[in-house]
């Protein structure tokens, strides 16, 4: 039986990242729902017992316990894929890999902010964390734009890796917020080629281009 616990809101994208690289790594897994919205359960003092950070998601592989999006498919690809693919350790594109990451962490929390304001709250996704999550977008449109030029489908090198996984979320589930994709065509050939991968898990919301 798998050691792996995932502390789970279904709709979460953070957490969706995730389930995705799990599945990707064809790992054996249980989830603990945790009512995120409404009720703010990761917020509670069971909880905080778990993640003192009081967020999702949470991975638990027998005695470590891990939060922080990022830190968690770092970990899984490090602990759990004997390939490399995941997390290359070849120097420049392990640099590249870690720098897309913290933009996932950074830049992209405006996307995050404004899908949890549209889907959550009655005044919908605020005008700047709009703007900040187009900004972001259009950073990672230029980057894909160049790989394409190069023959590349992936955001690091020619294979995919973590830096997909964590990246693909914000922009793919970003039309609940009100996001034309059509003024990303590079994210979206980007999003096609990732939804080819065996392994491959969708969520409310992703689209499926044709």
């Amino acid at each position: 039986m798998s050691s792996l616990t995932l502390y789970n809101y279904d709709l979460d994208d953070s957490c969706y990242r995730v389930r995705l690289l799990l599945s990707l790594l064809g790992l054996e897994y249980k989830t603990i729902a945790v009512d995120m919205q409404p009720g703010r359960e990761q917020e509670q003092p069971h909880m905080l017992a778990i993640n003192p950070a009081g967020t999702l998601p949470i991975l638990v592989d027998g005695d470590l316990t891990l939060s922080g999006t990022e830190a968690i498919l770092a970990y899984l690809a490090h602990a759990h894929d004997a390939s490399r693919q995941w997390l290359p350790t070849q120097p420049a594109a392990f640099g590249q890999v870690q720098q897309w990451l913290g933009f996932a962490g950074q830049q992209l929390r405006a996307a995050i902010i404004a899908r949890q304001q549209s889907l959550f709250t009655p005044q919908g996704a605020e005008p700047r964390s709009v703007a900040d999550a187009r900004h972001a977008f259009r950073i990672m449109d230029d980057h894909m734009t160049l790989q394409q030029i190069r023959g590349l489908e992936f955001f690091v090198a020619d294979r995919p890796s973590i830096a997909d996984v964590a990246l693909i979320a914000s922009f793919a589930l970003s039309r609940d917020f009100g996001q034309d994709h059509d003024e990303f065509p590079a994210l979206r050939r980007w999003l096609r080629h990732v939804r080819k991968l065996d392994g491959f898990i969708t969520m409310p919301g992703i689209p499926d281009y044709h």
